[in-house]
């Protein structure tokens, strides 16, 4: 007896499934002003929203991240608004980097973090949209630069060193491309540095956070819904999906079905924002702003979602 398999889809078209099903349930009908992240994801995000009828969106004020949502609004033929005459939003739709099971991300893979940050601030409902590759048992184990982190360019020596001290291995200054000699500069005038952790933030039995003590976690339940309380808590009821392994990740990307600790990146994100010259990090954890809801396109063709039920 013969099975058919599965078809895989490629990167893009799960992009694409993910960023439409999060458009569809979330765009407000009566919406004055929406918030429009960056990355690759979040084309499609606007490819859908450029498909209602133009008595929806008309009305309707984007605010962009950063340059690449700035020219995705003007190329729909969207009005286009800022975060400084805009601050209070209905929605905001962006893509991420990495997302654990506590719907902590890491963002600012496209150096707009400062922004990407201050749009989901001011929403009232944060939606990210992203594929299966970013999928993540702890944080910075499978986006392999680590958590980016925005300096003021005077202070970025200094940064270095305090990064290094809190166990980052080989933090550096971000360069531009290839056609550009030098840093890479942010919509701010600032250095991006990129910061690995490569233990991410897996509670280690044999060694102690250099943060907080470690705690044992439960593995991950094949529960999509994730309960705040439970999390705050560092209970057993943590929602995920199927976990990647460490493949396309850090080198320190742990193994398995483990879950990074939420108390760690809530403490090592603390630090990271306390330091002297950080304008702001790429970590968004409960401190500022996770999504309510994350969607990812996977390949067999479906859009899985984990929701924060608080």
């Amino acid at each position: 007896m013969s099975t058919m398999a599965t078809p895989q889809l490629t990167v893009e078209s799960a992009k694409r499934l993910a960023a439409y099903r999060a458009v569809d349930e979330h765009f407000p009908p009566h919406a004055r002003h929406i918030g429009i992240g960056s990355g690759s994801t979040v084309v499609y995000v606007v490819e859908r929203i450029a498909q209602l009828s133009r008595e929806i969106t008309d009305p309707i004020v984007f605010v962009p991240t950063g340059y690449q949502s700035r020219e995705l609004i003007l190329r729909a033929g969207l009005k286009l608004g800022s975060i400084d005459m805009h601050t209070e939003l209905e929605v905001a739709f962006d893509g991420a980097d990495e997302v654990d099971p506590y719907l902590n991300c890491i963002k600012g893979g496209g150096a707009c973090l400062f922004q990407e940050k201050l749009v989901a601030v001011c929403a009232k409902k944060f939606v990210v949209v992203a594929d299966y590759r970013k999928l993540s048992p702890s944080l910075s184990t499978h986006y392999a630069p680590g958590i980016p982190i925005e300096v003021v360019p005077s202070a970025a020596t200094y940064v270095l060193a305090r990064l290094t001290a809190l166990g980052a291995v080989a933090p550096v200054i971000r360069m531009g491309g290839t056609a550009k000699a030098g840093p890479c500069i942010t919509d701010n005038g600032n250095f991006i540095i990129d910061a690995p952790f490569p233990d991410g933030f897996i509670p280690s039995s044999s060694s102690s956070s250099r943060l907080s003590p470690s705690k044992s976690i439960s593995p991950t339940s094949s529960s999509i819904a994730i309960d705040a309380s439970a999390v705050g808590m560092g209970g057993e009821r943590v929602g995920g999906l199927e976990l990647l392994g460490k493949e396309g990740g850090h080198p320190g990307a742990a193994v398995g079905m483990g879950v990074g600790a939420n108390e760690k990146v809530e403490d090592l994100a603390r630090v990271l924002k306390g330091i002297v010259g950080v304008v702001d990090h790429g970590v968004f954890w409960s401190g500022d702003r996770k999504p309510l809801v994350a969607y990812f396109g996977m390949e067999n063709g479906k859009v899985e979602t984990r929701v924060l039920h608080t």
